[in-house]
């Protein structure tokens, strides 16, 4: 996922200077979908706006998640079209557990190593809005 760009608050397009990986990048389909089932493009904007990952990079990994039964699809007819709608299985929600679960322990390390501090102080400082002490 390298050479991703992300839009700040103000339209300004700039590099991400963390890159996401393929492994991330199917965590958050599966939080999306987890929420509603959506076609691909309404996906692939969603995640493009907050990670600045390509479109071209989404639809392999919508593949790839089909293929190993955590997503299914089905059609809609919107405005004499078909739309592909993805839909979360019951695999995909185990799945998305386990991601969720793995991105907690994740987090709390890096945000120790990053930041210093204890994640129960960057936890506070992020409800705070500010920087931890």
């Amino acid at each position: 996922m390298r050479g991703a760009k992300r839009r700040s608050g103000k339209g300004v397009i700039f590099p991400m200077l963390l890159p996401i990986n393929a492994s991330m990048l199917e965590a958050c389909v599966l939080s999306v979908l987890s929420r509603e089932d959506t076609y691909g493009y309404k996906l692939t904007q969603a995640l493009t706006e907050k990670t600045g990952v390509s479109e071209s990079s989404l639809y392999p990994v919508l593949r790839r998640l089909q293929k190993s039964g955590a997503l299914t699809t089905y059609d809609e007819n919107f405005s004499g079209r078909n739309r592909r709608y993805y839909q979360l299985s019951a695999d995909g929600r185990r799945l998305l557990h386990a991601y969720r679960r793995e991105w907690s322990e994740y987090k709390r390390s890096i945000d120790e190593l990053l930041l210093g501090q204890s994640c129960e102080k960057c936890q506070m400082a992020e409800m705070d809005g500010g920087e931890p002490a």
